[in-house]
């Protein structure tokens, strides 16, 4: 049984070296100050057939992605405080430092991270999934790590400099056997005119020998965070494919909507897991844009337009709705 320190502490290694068909994964996007320049590094380990420690890298532009392995012993981490080894990369909350080669690309550097933005926590929600975290069995959990925080450093990739000072930063993870059938991703934290952010997730949960539309999203203004999810009354009433390039949803809580039409742009093909295998693939952007709306009732919260949106989207999730 997992202990009530990591259901608490949903940032922290959440497995064991001993699970079967597991995976976890922490997720760091990075923007520059000007947003001409983002790349995302997936950190994480696969426990099946083949067990192995992993980083994920996706660069922004041109959506280009490579997968470096490494060994499960090169996977080293902290049980009291999130910091995790793979190879000669240091991944934790407050910044990243990078040492990847392989034939597609040479990177390097680190990057710190300050102001992190977390999510808050009650003693029913420990995490964005609410009491969920407490449910045994999930195939897939979801951690937000920091909603975003300011960022700075210095990344060469093949042998280019980028400088990423006063640019943004997002990390959030998942752990578990799979990723669902089915689901929309969406996340930014680049808007023009104010200090925002938002994550929505919609996707197909097996539950019970059936099944649920399962719903997590935020969306700060500020320091002000709402939270719109399944498990306090959050419904998705629009889920659709206005038409190839924009997506629209919809969410209703009460006398609060929110309202996102997301533009896609470019993507590229990360992998996924299957039963704790890394087998399966998915198609993620770092350069879609999203406009957003928040009301309550008739007032206006909050309006504003996103670039540099992190986005997945499956064909299946969009004939349930």
């Amino acid at each position: 049984m997992k202990s009530l320190y990591k259901i608490y502490h949903p940032e922290l290694f959440q497995g064991s070296l001993t699970d079967r068909n597991y995976f976890e994964g922490w997720y760091f996007k990075h923007v520059s100050a000007d947003t001409g320049k983002a790349f995302a590094v997936i950190a994480g380990i696969s426990l099946s057939d083949d067990d192995h420690s992993f980083i994920q890298y996706i660069e922004g532009n041109s959506g280009k992605t490579s997968y470096f392995r490494y060994g499960l012993s090169d996977f080293i981490f902290s049980r009291k405080r999130f910091e995790v080894n793979i190879g000669g990369s240091f991944f934790s909350e407050n910044g990243i430092k990078l040492d990847l080669n392989n034939n597609d690309y040479n990177v390097s550097g680190e990057i710190s991270y300050t102001g992190i933005n977390a999510l808050p926590k009650s003693l029913l929600r420990p995490g964005i999934m609410g009491w969920y975290s407490f449910v045994p069995g999930m195939e897939c959990n979801h951690g937000i790590v920091s909603t975003g925080h300011a960022i700075e450093g210095m990344i060469v990739e093949n042998g280019e400099i980028t400088d990423y000072k006063g640019g943004n930063g997002y990390t959030e993870k998942d752990w578990g056997i799979s990723f669902p059938e089915s689901w929309i991703w969406l996340q930014c934290n680049n808007f023009e005119h104010e200090d925002a952010s938002i994550m929505i997730s919609v996707a197909k949960i097996p539950w019970k020998g059936s099944w649920f539309m399962g719903l997590i999203s935020f969306i700060r203004i500020n320091r002000k965070i709402r939270i719109l999810a399944t498990y306090n009354g959050a419904k998705v009433s629009i889920l659709r494919r206005l038409d190839e390039s924009n997506t629209e949803v919809v969410i209703a809580r009460g006398a609060l909507t929110l309202t996102a039409v997301i533009t896609k742009k470019g993507a590229g093909t990360l992998k996924a897991p299957s039963m704790g295998q890394m087998s399966s693939s998915i198609r993620e952007s770092l350069n879609s844009e999203v406009s957003i709306e928040l009301r309550e009732g008739s007032r206006l919260l909050f309006s504003g337009k996103g670039v540099r949106a992190g986005y997945e989207e499956t064909d299946r999730i969009f004939g349930y709705f």
